[in-house]
Order: structure tokens, then sequence, then C-alpha cells
């Protein structure tokens, strides 16, 4: 099982971290300022670091941070260190505007992807869209009553989805693979689906489910 460093320290971050931890991944967390997760770390049993030094270490990657800020994020590891590391992508390009009638904007347009965008600055790492669309509360072990929840996800490396379906499956998903990078332009924009309900109604406990 690879190592993985976790680049992030929000809500996502700090689930999927313990979660890989969980199930036996060795992991590192990796944030601007490492010293606010010291309760974590102590919690956890989870080392804390900056990014660069998580992203060198890990040999694989999860990027968890805001849309925004996940070409700068990796830009801090550097390309060479991302270089031919699977990253779990689960950055979604919304914006920090207010939602309208619950939709959230976002900074790509439908023929484009955050995801491609990462991908094309680091020809040489291997994406994989994933976690993107549920919140985090229900990344690891989500309970409906028996019923296996839906994570779509998308990457050009048939290794490294191999990966990720193995980790979604372990954290109680059912994994859709959509595909190539591409996909990430429908992938993506389940997020902003998936937030109106939260908007309107105050509820953020669903999730998506494929019938076949």
């Amino acid at each position: 099982m690879p190592t993985f460093g976790v680049l992030g320290s929000g809500d996502v971050g700090r689930v999927l971290a313990k979660g890989l931890k969980d199930h036996g991944y060795e992991v590192r967390i990796g944030s601007r300022t490492p010293a606010k997760l010291a309760t974590y770390s102590g919690e956890t049993g989870i080392t804390a670091g900056t990014f660069a030094e998580v992203g060198r270490w890990g040999e694989a990657l999860v990027l968890s941070v805001k849309g925004g800020a996940a070409e700068s994020v990796l830009g801090m590891v550097g390309k060479d260190q991302v270089s031919g590391k699977l990253i779990i992508d689960t950055t979604n390009p919304t914006t920090e505007d207010p939602p309208e009638q619950g939709v959230l904007r976002s900074f790509t347009g439908p023929n484009e992807s955050l995801m491609e965008r990462l991908q094309l600055a680091h020809p040489a790492a291997r994406f994989v869209k994933a976690f993107n669309s549920v919140g985090s509360d229900r990344m690891v072990g989500p309970d409906f009553q028996g019923i296996r929840p839906t994570m779509f996800y998308c990457g050009n490396d048939a290794q490294a989805k191999g990966v990720v379906a193995r980790i979604l499956d372990q954290f109680g998903w059912e994994a859709a693979d959509m595909g190539g990078a591409l996909a990430a332009r429908a992938i993506e924009p389940l997020a902003v689906l998936w937030c109106i309900p939260g908007f309107l109604e105050d509820s953020w406990t669903h999730a998506f489910k494929l019938l076949r």
C-alpha cells in the first residue's frame, strides 16, 4: 500500500487522512500552518507538516484544498515531487460567491474542468477525481441503511484508478468509473447539485446512487 500525504487540513483532509489511517495506510497531513494540527495529530497519531514536506514524503497524495488554491498548493510541493504520483483530487472549481437559489458559481466553463487544468500543469502526475460530490461527514463509512452510495471517479491512468477504486470500496462506496480526465467536466458539477438541498433545505446528509 502506498503512503499517503494529504494536502489540506480542513474537514475533508482530516476525515480522509483518518479514514486512510484506520484502513492501514501510513498517512501524514499537510497545512500552511502545521502547528494548528497539534490536537488533531495527538488524537489521531497522524503527523502534520507543511505542504512541501508532506507532498514530498507521500508516495501518493490527496488534494483536499479549496479549488482556487489547488494549483498554488501543488506548486508548493513542486512539479518534480508530484511527478509520477497518484493524486486523489477532491477539489471543486466553486467560487467564494454566495449561492443564487442554492446554486454555487464555478470559475471553470462547461467544456473544461479544474482537474484537467491540474493535469495539464502536471502532466506526469496521475490525477484521479473522487470524493468531490459528498460532504465530509459521509466520506468514510456512509450509512444509508445498508445501501452503498455511488462515488463517481475518473482519470487517465488505469493503475491509479484501481488504487482509488479499492479505497472507495474500503470506505463503503460503490465505485463508478466514468473514464478519462475529460469526465471531470461532468463529475465536478455534481458538487454544485449536491449542495442545493443544503442551501435550500439545510439538508447535508444525502449522497448520489447510480441505478443500473
